[in-house]
C-alpha cells in the first residue's frame, strides 16, 4: 500500500480559456472543473487508477466539499478532523497548456492538530510500503514537519519519499530519507546552488550542474534524486547511476498536477520491481500523460505512451528506446 500524506490540501478549480489570459480583461471560460487536489491527493489519485492499493491522509473536517469530491472519485483516505474549510486553488489554463495557478494559503492548525497529524501517519504506514510527504505545509506547522515525521518513521518497514519545496525541503534534507522529488529550481534551494545559473544551464541542455547538484544530495540523504525538469523530461540519480529520460510527443491541456503524476509514476514501478531507469520511463510516461489531460485529471494505465519515452543511461550504459 502506497500512503500519501497531504498536510495543506484543496479543492482545485480548473478554467480553460479559448485564448491567451490578459490581465484586466473580462474573459469567458470554456469549461470548468472543480476537482480534489493537494499534491499527495493527485499521488493517491494516480497510484488508485492504476490499481494499486492507497491511502491519503490529510486535515479535513466532516463533511467539508473536499471530502464530499474524494468519495466522489472513489479515492480511501483518513481525514483528522479539524475547525476550518480546506482551501481552494484556482488554475488558469491558456489553450497552448501554460497554466496560471493561484494558491491559497490554507487552513492553519494547531499545535495539537500537527501532533495528531504525525500519530495518524504513523500508525497507518505499519501497513505501507511507501509514505510520500507532498506539497507545501500549511500555517502553523514549522519547516521541520515533515522531518519529524520521517523521524517517526524510522524503524518502520516503510520507504518515505518528499516533494515538497523552500524551507520544508531543506529541513528535510538534514537526514535521511529514501527518494526526493525537486525540480530544477528545488533542488538548487536544496544544495544551495544559484538557482538562475542551474536553470539557464539546463534550459540549453547542460545537465552537469544539476547532475552534480542531485548527487550531492544523493551523498547527503541516501535519496534517489528523480528531478523533473518540465517539457525537457526528467533526470534520476541514485547511489547506482544516472538516468535521463525525454517525453513522448504530447498536445499540452495543463501542467497542473504532471509533477505528482511523475512520482505516482515512479513509486508505481518500483513497488512492481521495475529496474531503476524503468522507474524513471514510468515517471515520465506518467507525466506526460497527465499534462495532455485537462484539470489535474489523474492519467489512467491506458494512456500511457512508454514505448514513446527515451531513457538514456548518463553513467555509461547503452540508450534505452
Amino acid at each position: 500500500m502506497i500512503l500519501t500524506v497531504t498536510a495543506n490540501p484543496s479543492l482545485d478549480r480548473t478554467l480553460e480559456l479559448a485564448a491567451p489570459l490578459r490581465r484586466g480583461e473580462v474573459q469567458r471560460a470554456t469549461s470548468v472543473r472543480a476537482e480534489p487536489g493537494g499534491k499527495g491527493v493527485n499521488v493517491a489519485r494516480v497510484v488508485s487508477e492504476a490499481g494499486l492499493a492507497t491511502l491519503a491522509v490529510l486535515p479535513a473536517r466532516t463533511g467539508d466539499p473536499l471530502l464530499t469530491a474524494l468519495d466522489t472519485v472513489d479515492l480511501p483516505y483518513l481525514a483528522l478532523p479539524i475547525d476550518g474549510d480546506v482551501r481552494s486553488n484556482v488554475t488558469v489554463a491558456d489553450p497552448d497548456g501554460t497554466t496560471t495557478k493561484i494558491n491559497a494559503p490554507g487552513f492553519g492548525l494547531t499545535p495539537a492538530d500537527t501532533h495528531a497529524l504525525v500519530d495518524l501517519i504513523v500508525e497507518n504506514a505499519r501497513d505501507a510500503s511507501w509514505v510520500a510527504l507532498c506539497g507545501s505545509l500549511p500555517p502553523g506547522p514549522s519547516d521541520n514537519w515533515y522531518r519529524t515525521v520521517i523521524d517517526e518513521l524510522d524503524g518502520q518497514d516503510c520507504q518515505v519519499a518528499v516533494d515538497t519545496s523552500g524551507g520544508p525541503l531543506s529541513a528535510t534534507v538534514r537526514g535521511r530519507v529514501d527518494l526526493l522529488k525537486p525540480n530544477d529550481e528545488e533542488l538548487a534551494e536544496a544544495t544551495g546552488v544559484d538557482p538562475a545559473r542551474l536553470v539557464a544551464a539546463t534550459s540549453r541542455g547542460d545537465y552537469a550542474p544539476l547532475i552534480g547538484a542531485a548527487r550531492s544530495l544523493v551523498d547527503q540523504t541516501g535519496a534517489a534524486i528523480l528531478a523533473t525538469l518540465g517539457a525537457a523530461g526528467a533526470i534520476l540519480v541514485t547511489d547506482s547511476g544516472t538516468w535521463f529520460a525525454t517525453p513522448p510527443p504530447i498536445v499540452p491541456r495543463s501542467t497542473v498536477g504532471a509533477g505528482d503524476s511523475a512520482l505516482a509514476g515512479y513509486l508505481i514501478a518500483e513497488t512492481r520491481g521495475a529496474t531503476e531507469p524503468e522507474r524513471l520511463r514510468s515517471a515520465v510516461a506518467y507525466g506526460s500523460a497527465a499534462t495532455a489531460l485537462a484539470g489535474t485529471q489523474p492519467p489512467a494505465p491506458g494512456r500511457l505512451d512508454l514505448d514513446g519515452v527515451t531513457v538514456t543511461d548518463l553513467s555509461g550504459a547503452a540508450q534505452l528506446g
